[in-house]
């Protein structure tokens, strides 16, 4: 499709005249607010005019860096909104039918913008720079530009640093250049997965799966000396099971790819929502299977498994584990309050849990409030089994027991209780 440069710039976008330099000041949240807001109208219009819609991305892609220069980035939030965003435009601006000259000058513009990057904000762009460049020949175009400065950086020292390297690993990967890109990781002085995952990703394109999962794993760097901060070699070992699970799942090889990656390469920031990654990823492992091997893996957390447990129907699994480690009380008494009339004995028994670890000491910026729910669901649920004065009884003789100056638990149930 040939498109005059009059019907390319035709549409006005309503995010454009938002994202000035420093159009945000420091302010995190405007900011991702508006991006979610650009990429959400860049895809509506791309369900009609795709052509527009990747013109629009382009124009985004150039202005977000210099609008968000000043915004506190300390959390890590608005970096990675930048970065689903980059994700969402790439697949529109390498989908849009165009002529070569288009194609050229957009590549050109967002090259600018990643040299233009300082803080860097389109640090992922070059990864998927064989992707944008659409053709192999382009992309052999691309390689050739940079393959020179990057074969010289990987030579000359571990700590050398060139924007260009990953747009040049994902330019010959997809003019399908392997031997020379092989070749380039070879200088290499460090296993740096961000780059070595194109030469697993070359073996793997070359059918040689076995051969892609022993590059991956030599790319674990267990130096005694490493210079990179520990939580980033975390990062970088988790990112290598998880390709080489997704090697081994292309395969048909689940089984092996549960026992060698499965935890590693699906950890998420809770317990409960990395057991549910894996019981997605594994639809015909059982579920108890996937808890009992969570647990064993991460011995003196047993306690935290318990939402996994409870969330899996295994109620009887969630007890004992919330009982053998300690658990949040707060987690424990949603648990009573939300299944006293399905399942009263296991509200029982959470709500029982909960007062005990209430009572020694744990949970975080507890409340009367949270006390009060703990006793008042742990009754209900006594209600519904007849057994009200026993579980009194031993509730009272729990609370008893609690040391410390405070003695909060005594100070809210104390009465009740008649302590």
């Amino acid at each position: 499709m040939t498109l005059s440069e009059r019907d390319l710039y035709a549409h006005k976008w309503s995010f454009a005249p938002r994202f000035r330099r420093n159009a945000f000041g420091w302010r995190s949240a405007p900011a991702q607010k508006r991006i979610t807001e650009a990429v959400a109208e860049i895809k509506r219009i791309a369900r009609q005019e795709p052509v527009c819609a990747a013109e629009g991305a382009v124009i985004f892609l150039e202005k977000i860096s210099p609008a968000i220069q000043q915004v506190d980035s300390s959390s890590g939030a608005i970096g990675g909104v930048v970065n689903q965003a980059i994700k969402a435009l790439v697949g529109i601006i390498a989908a849009a039918d165009v002529d070569d000259v288009t194609r050229d000058r957009w590549l050109e513009r967002l090259w600018n913008a990643v040299e233009h990057d300082d803080i860097p904000y389109l640090e992922l762009l070059p990864e998927y720079w064989g992707t944008l460049c659409v053709t192999a020949s382009r992309a052999s175009h691309w390689a050739d530009g940079f393959i020179g400065v990057v074969r010289k950086v990987f030579a000359e020292s571990a700590f050398g640093y060139f924007k260009g390297t990953s747009a040049c690993l994902s330019a010959l990967f997809t003019a399908q250049r392997y031997s020379e890109l092989l070749d380039l990781l070879s200088l290499c002085k460090r296993p740096f997965w961000h780059y070595r995952i194109w030469g697993a990703r070359v073996l793997n394109a070359m059918n040689r799966a076995d051969d892609a999962l022993r590059y991956a794993e030599e790319s674990r760097d267990t130096r005694p000396d490493r210079f990179q901060p520990s939580f980033l070699y975390r990062y970088e070992d988790n990112a290598i099971s998880a390709f080489c699970e997704e090697t081994l799942l292309c395969r048909g090889r689940d089984e092996e790819a549960y026992a060698r990656y499965a935890i590693e390469a699906n950890m998420k920031p809770t317990y409960l929502a990395t057991f549910r990654a894996i019981a997605k990823k594994y639809p015909n492992m059982p579920p108890r299977r996937i808890l009992d091997d969570l647990v064993y893996a991460t011995p003196g957390n047993e306690g935290k498994w318990f939402a996994a447990a409870k969330s899996a129907g295994l109620y009887d699994e969630a007890i004992a584990l919330a009982n053998r480690t300690p658990c949040d009380p707060k987690t424990l008494t949603r648990a009573a309050r939300d299944l006293h009339e399905k399942a009263p004995q296991f509200a029982l028994d959470a709500g029982m849990a909960s007062l005990r670890w209430l009572v020694e000491g744990y949970g975080y910026e507890i409340t009367v409030a949270d006390v009060l729910d703990a006793y008042r669901y742990t009754m209900i649920a006594a209600k519904a089994l007849a057994i009200q004065a026993q579980t009194q009884t031993q509730i009272r003789d729990m609370v008893a027991t609690e040391q410390g100056r405070d003695k909060f638990v005594t100070k809210v149930l104390g009465v009740t209780l008649g302590l």
